[in-house]
């Protein structure tokens, strides 16, 4: 949507937000004077995150500017939704009144329904800003795989995904992070997409920390959807030369024991891990040559390594994976809903919107990221530092 378009469109929900409450607060000085001035500041201050950013000073001004504009949206998106909910309320009640001959207090009800809008959008913006500010928690996670190699009994995969490094998520978000994955002594890493928004140039000494990711085996990248905004190529070129292995529907074979001496091919593949990447689900979008293919992703893989782990975004990506032969695919982009009630839309358009679910002889796990998309604000959904180990199905 045009700028001037959305700018027209959000007006026009806060006078729909205002005209709904403020007759109702009318009766108290204070309040309505206070909601009326919030919702010409949540107005005048949201169109803020789309104003492109410059360089140096102005740069830091123009974050400043963001900064209050996502809090705005945040605000305004629960004021939306919670308005919407009491006229629904209010609605109900009418009908009831209507069919029972009920005579229910409709000017109270009015007021402190009004009253609790407000109220409710403020808390949950507070709580969400100070849950999506901290460092994200450890969540682990068993994954019971089948005919598992004894080998890779325990061996562990720190997940990260969905960072989303920019105007509010700077290098000391990313610092903390590095230092609590590398608390866990992982082997290995997988970042699963959607860690920046916005160029290389701007970011640059943001997402640096990473270079600093400890674990046996490394640290592997795949792009997520906002890595295409944000200019794939040269995103995939500076992670490269920060050390890290970014897979573009390909594999790596982690070797995890000891194989000297080994005298079969079965003895020397048996104890080993396969890790594919795939591109974004809609990759393919924005450049023909990066369209998703798990099964690609398998290519001239050795048939004697049974155990296969893929990275995937999106968790659209499991039915073709599933029908490939993973066993294990790790996922974020759904921010397990962020907050209230996008969570509600996410299986409109991804199968699995956080945690363990088995597809077919599948497991797919979806992490509800590490950072935040947009508003500082994170409600009843807690972002997380994943720690998987792979362990033995009964």
């Amino acid at each position: 949507m045009p700028l001037r378009s959305l700018i027209v469109f959000t007006t026009l929900l806060h006078v729909y937000i205002g005209l709904r409450l403020l007759p109702a607060l009318a009766g108290v000085a204070w309040a309505w004077p206070l909601l009326l001035a919030a919702l010409v500041v949540s107005a005048a201050t949201m169109p803020l995150p789309f104003v492109g950013m410059r360089s140096g000073r102005e740069r830091q001004l123009a974050d400043g500017w963001k900064w209050i504009g996502l809090i705005s949206m945040g605000w305004f998106s629960s004021m939306a939704v919670l308005t919407l909910v009491r006229d629904a309320g209010l609605l109900l009640g009418w009908l009831v009144e209507l069919a029972t001959g009920l005579a229910l207090d409709g000017e109270r009800w009015r007021f402190w329904t009004a009253a609790a809008v407000p109220l409710a959008a403020c808390t949950t913006s507070l709580v969400g800003l100070f849950n999506a500010r901290r460092t994200a928690s450890v969540v682990r996670v068993d994954v019971p795989i089948r005919d598992l190699p004894s080998a890779l009994e325990g061996f562990t995969i720190a997940q990260l995904s969905d960072i989303h490094v920019g105007p509010t998520i700077k290098r000391g978000y990313i610092q903390r992070i590095v230092d609590a994955v590398n608390a866990l002594g992982a082997d290995m890493v997988a970042i699963t997409g959607d860690l920046v928004d916005g160029t290389v140039p701007e970011l640059r000494e943001h997402i640096a920390p990473l270079r600093q990711l400890k674990a046996r085996h490394g640290t592997f990248v795949v792009t997520g959807n906002h890595e295409y905004y944000a200019g794939a190529h040269a995103w995939i070129h500076e992670l490269r030369r920060l050390g890290l292995r970014v897979l573009l529907n390909e594999h790596v074979i982690l070797q995890t024991r000891n194989v000297k001496g080994a005298q079969t091919d079965e003895e020397v593949h048996g104890s080993a891990l396969l890790v594919a990447g795939v591109t974004d689900y809609t990759a393919g979008h924005f450049d023909a040559s990066h369209a998703s293919d798990p099964q690609g992703a398998l290519a001239d893989a050795p048939p004697l390594v049974h155990t296969r782990v893929l990275l995937a975004h999106q968790p659209r990506s499991a039915p073709a994976a599933a029908e490939a032969g993973y066993h294990l695919q790790l996922s974020g982009h759904t921010h397990g809903g962020q907050f209230f009630p996008w969570n509600l839309f996410v299986p409109l358009q991804q199968p699995f919107t956080a945690g363990l679910h088995k597809l077919q002889e599948m497991w797919v796990y979806t992490s509800r990221g590490t950072g935040y998309w947009g508003p500082p604000k994170r409600f009843g959904a807690p972002s997380e530092i994943t720690l998987l180990r792979l362990v033995q199905a009964d």
